[in-house]
């Protein structure tokens, strides 16, 4: 609901229940110890949370209809390196609480910097809106939080002296294996955030510093779409006059021959215009 709602408040009060913490640290735990009941009562609680969670956010989202989600959706679909190491050095705080009791306090606050249930629910709502693309991007999160936590946990239970290392060595090399599988796509969409930030950044002091045609708009907002041949950029700007077409043809190629590459330039214009009382108005 929080999701549906784009509320980060309620999102982030949500995220201290954390239903799924204590599952992956007993599977990690379990295979470290190769003690089969209890990994396997890990990834029975782990599979059908994740199960119904997905079924409920999906219910709701059907539900619900809406057309479009907001930021606190979209933000789950885009994973990174960064939420792999953020995963990592949450999880492994985690495992150390769940040993040291003396820190057991901030247990809330690793929840809450690497919740489970979010992309799981996300991945719910694209189904329920038939946005596969969205669904795809949660379940990378979904699975990157999950792996990173598991190894983490693993190492920081090896590291405090639960089990031997020659005993660890085959699941934490099976885990490191899987995470390892993340890391292409994960360093895909890492290298295009990184060029994207640059890009638009360029695009932006272009735009604003670099033309006369231009120069008196307000630029609220620009988002690009890399999965088009050229990029396409949408550009929501205020302005005092219409633009035309013949000016963003001749902006095009300037931002081509500054950059070194082209882009399609879609302006969404909101005019601007100044009314004030009549004269003979009392």
């Amino acid at each position: 609901m929080g999701l549906l709602s784009d509320s980060a408040a309620v999102i982030i009060g949500a995220m201290i229940i954390a239903p799924l913490m204590l599952p992956i640290r007993g599977l990690a735990f379990g295979a470290l110890q190769a003690d089969i009941t209890l990994f396997r009562k890990g990834i029975i609680a782990v599979v059908v949370g994740t199960m119904l969670a997905v079924a409920i956010a999906f219910t709701l989202g059907l539900l619900v209809g809406l057309p479009s989600y907001g930021s606190e959706v979209l933000a789950r679909s885009r994973p990174t390196l960064l939420d792999l190491g953020i995963a990592v050095a949450a999880g492994g705080i985690s495992g150390y609480a769940k040993i040291e009791t003396k820190i057991s306090g901030s247990l809330a606050g690793t929840v809450i910097a690497v919740a489970l249930m979010p992309p799981i629910c996300v991945i719910g709502l694209g189904l329920a809106q038939g946005n596969w693309s969205l669904s795809f991007g949660a379940t990378l999160l979904y699975l990157t939080n999950l792996l990173g936590i598991a190894l983490s946990c693993m190492v920081t239970f090896v590291v405090a002296g639960y089990t031997s290392m020659a005993r660890a060595r085959q699941p934490l090399i099976w885990t490191m294996a899987l995470t390892a599988i993340l890391l292409i796509p994960l360093g895909v969409s890492f290298a295009r955030l990184v060029r994207q930030a640059q890009l638009e950044s360029s695009l932006r002091r272009a735009l604003l510093n670099r033309t006369v045609t231009f120069g008196r708009l307000q630029l609220l907002n620009s988002n690009t779409n890399w999965l088009t041949n050229p990029p396409e950029v949408r550009l929501s700007v205020r302005a005092r006059e219409p633009v035309t077409p013949r000016q963003v043809e001749l902006l095009e190629a300037f931002i081509k021959q500054e950059m070194g590459q082209a882009f399609t330039l879609i302006f969404e214009v909101g005019q601007v215009e100044e009314i004030r009382r009549s004269e003979s108005t009392p």
